[in-house]
């Protein structure tokens, strides 16, 4: 199976942030794994990660609606962070909403996939046979 070196989880759903956390593990899909609560505490957390030389995530799975700072607010912050390695880290929207406007939004912003939720092991296994090289 393929593997990444870091994620980035970036939900407001504790219970999901975890859930999602013990099946990469349990998959031996990641090496490390960051969480965030929201978009505005992800770019805290990958500032933190490139001012610490610590890892910076391969992988982001990114939720839409988000206390703070929402996913679509996320991706535009992101865009203008100066990141060493940010065109190979792939951004995947893993969220419950349906609505036809944020699957259009979502289309238009620098994401690679968009995916509903729950994260299954099929589903996380079809993310890195489309997206993991």
């Amino acid at each position: 199976m393929k593997k990444v070196k870091c994620i980035l989880l970036v939900d407001d759903d504790e219970t999901t942030n975890f859930i999602n956390e013990l099946m990469i593990m349990e998959m031996g899909f990641a090496e490390k794994i960051l969480q965030a609560h929201n978009g505005k505490e992800a770019l805290d957390v990958l500032q933190k990660q490139e001012q610490q030389q610590l890892c910076l995530p391969e992988l982001i799975l990114l939720d839409v609606n988000m206390p703070v700072m929402d996913g679509f607010d996320f991706l535009e912050a992101y865009q203008r962070m100066e990141l060493p390695g940010k065109p190979s880290v792939i951004i995947i929207m893993l969220t419950t909403s349906l609505n036809p406007s944020d699957v259009e939004r979502a289309k238009k912003t620098k994401i690679v996939d968009y995916v509903n939720k729950p994260l299954t092991q099929q589903s996380l296994e079809q993310i890195l046979e489309k997206h993991v090289n």
